[in-house]
C-alpha cells in the first residue's frame, strides 16, 4: 500500500538517487558504526546505509512507517518523537558515540538541533538534510545577516560545514524551499561554560539585532550585577562566538556557589 506523506510530520521523501549517493559518500558509514537515522521515512537512505554498516537504529514517529521498517531484522526501530529520545542511552547501549544522520522535518529542525546539543557528549558526528536557510544560519560568520543565536550556540560545540545544496525536485512531494546537507562534528575540547547561561545571554543579545548591545545585553548584565569587561558598543551580529562564550564563562565564575 502506498504511503501518503503526512503534512503534520513534515514528510518530504528524498527520491533522487544521485543525491542519496552523495549523502552516503559524505557520511562514509563503516561496519561497527553506531549509526542512528532520524526520520527514515520510506527507507531511501536507510538501505544504502545498511549495506555499509550492517546494523542501524532508526527513529520514526509515524506508526505506519515504523511498522514497515520493523520488517527488516537489521533495523532497531525506535517509534517515538525524536525530541523525547535519550541519545545518551542509545550511545551507552551501543558502547560508543553515535553517528546521527537524517532528512530532518523542516518544521522542527531547530528544536532537534538543540535537543542533540544537550546530549552532544554522546555524539561522534551528525549529517543532516535541512532547509538551506537553516544551514546558512548554522554556519554564518559574525557580520553576516544570518549570524544569530543558532550560529553561536551550535558553533560553540561543533565544527559545522555546508556540504552541498539540494533542489526541491529531489523530493517527493517537493518542498517549497531549497535544502542543504550539513556536517556537524563536535569539537574535541570546547570551552567550558554553562549552556543555560550562554543560551540566555545570546538570546538577550540578539533580541533587538539593530540596536547596540548596551541597550539589550548591557541592561541584562546590570540586572545580573555583573561587572564584566565587554565592548557593548557593537551590535549582536558583530561579536564572534568566542567572545560570547568568554563572557558567559566570566559570569559563571562570578556566580555565587550554591
Amino acid at each position: 500500500m502506498k504511503h501518503i506523506p503526512r503534512k503534520r510530520f513534515g514528510q518530504h521523501f528524498l527520491a533522487d538517487t544521485a543525491v542519496l549517493d552523495a549523502i552516503v559518500r559524505a557520511i562514509d558509514p563503516q561496519p561497527g558504526d553506531a549509526l542512528v537515522e532520524i526520520g527514515p521515512g520510506l527507507g531511501a537512505l536507510t538501505q544504502p546505509l545498511l549495506e555499509r554498516c550492517e546494523r542501524l537504529t532508526v527513529i520514526e514517529i509515524d506508526r505506519d512507517l515504523a511498522a514497515r521498517l520493523r520488517r527488516n531484522p537489521a533495523l532497531e526501530v525506535v517509534e517515538a518523537d525524536v525530541l523525547t529520545v535519550d541519545f545518551r542511552a542509545l550511545s551507552e547501549a551501543r558502547g560508543r558515540p553515535l553517528r546521527v544522520v537524517g532528512n530532518l522535518p523542516y518544521n522542527i529542525s531547530t528544536p532537534i538541533a538543540f535537543h542533540l546539543l544537550e546530549q552532544v557528549d554522546a555524539i561522534a558526528d551528525q549529517h543532516f538534510m535541512l532547509q538551506k536557510e537553516v544551514v546558512e544560519r548554522m554556519v554564518a560568520s559574525p557580520g553576516h545577516k544570518d549570524y544569530g543565536r543558532l550560529s553561536v550556540m551550535l558553533q560553540w560545540r561543533y565544527d559545522i560545514e555546508l556540504l552541498f545544496e539540494v533542489p526541491p525536485e529531489a523530493f517527493e512531494p517537493p518542498p517549497k524551499v531549497d535544502s542543504a546537507v550539513v556536517r556537524m562534528v563536535p569539537l574535541p575540547k570546547p570551552p567550558a561554560v554553562e549552556p543555560a547561561r550562554l543560551g540566555e545571554l545570546v538570546t538577550v543579545a540578539f533580541s533587538q539585532r539593530r540596536k547596540l548591545l548596551r541597550h539589550t545585553l548591557g541592561r541584562w548584565l546590570e540586572q545580573q550585577g555583573a561587572d564584566a569587561a565587554f565592548d557593548l558598543h557593537r551590535r549582536a551580529e558583530e561579536v564572534p562566538v568566542h567572545e560570547y562564550v568568554a563572557l558567559a564563562a566570566q559570569l559563571d565564575s562570578a556566580a555565587p556557589s550554591v
